[in-house]
């Protein structure tokens, strides 16, 4: 039985939360088993749009630079087309160029290459963690933010894409292009498989704001234990 009548963004106040909790500060939790894409993939979602399970297919081979501006190319979801979205500049000064170094280090293709399985989707376990299940607290709940607002309204990972789609459709009609929205977002609206104009989506992208400008990937693996 569904339990809340539909999904929401997040606040500008529940962001904060979300981008200054743990996984974000210099401490770790107890009993907190931190893995990389804690940090990256709530990150990569906010600024991409993407679906967990998305980010979470997303290889080396599937960082692309189109007229000399870097993307990340997305093509596995089955209900929404593929698409190129720029790099934030956020990402990159979060330490994503240090990251990559480190999973070519470590042999692995992957870019959330700790993010396991779990009945063939990778959004399962990114489910459980952000949300958490059953008595188990998710990241949300440890930050104070709860599932199911007081009018019904439900909270999760897949709420970024709807801040991502708030913004989105503001700095493209403001770059008078319909057709931008349409194609960073995936939607059929768009009909063509390409959009030539890199230029304009990565100045539609980098209008994103930026939620906190102290992460950096280097901090949350040298955070000392609680």
């Amino acid at each position: 039985m569904k339990t809340h009548l539909g999904r929401r963004p997040f606040s500008a106040m529940e962001l904060h939360t979300l981008y200054n909790g743990y996984i974000y500060g210099d401490v770790k939790v107890m009993r907190e088993q931190p893995k990389h894409w804690h940090f990256w993939l709530p990150l990569i979602s906010y600024y991409s749009g993407a679906y967990s399970d998305e980010i979470g297919y997303l290889t080396l081979d599937d960082l692309i630079f189109k007229q000399n501006i870097l993307c990340f190319s997305f093509h596995t979801h089955g209900k929404i087309k593929p698409r190129l979205v720029p790099v934030h500049k956020a990402l990159i000064n979060h330490g994503l160029n240090e990251y990559i170094a480190f999973i070519k280090s470590q042999n692995q293709h992957r870019l959330m290459f700790d993010l396991p399985a779990k009945t063939g989707r990778y959004s399962e376990k990114v489910r459980i963690w952000f949300s958490g299940e059953g008595e188990r607290a998710g990241y949300l709940q440890k930050c104070d933010i709860p599932n199911v607002d007081q009018l019904g309204m439900k909270t999760a990972i897949s709420s970024l894409r709807l801040n991502f789609e708030q913004q989105v459709r503001i700095h493209a009609l403001q770059a008078n292009s319909k057709d931008a929205f349409n194609y960073l977002m995936g939607f059929n609206e768009y009909p063509h498989n390409e959009f030539n104009d890199v230029l304009l989506l990565n100045n539609v992208i980098q209008k994103i704001r930026i939620i906190n400008s102290h992460l950096h990937w280097q901090r949350f693996i040298t955070r000392e234990s609680h």
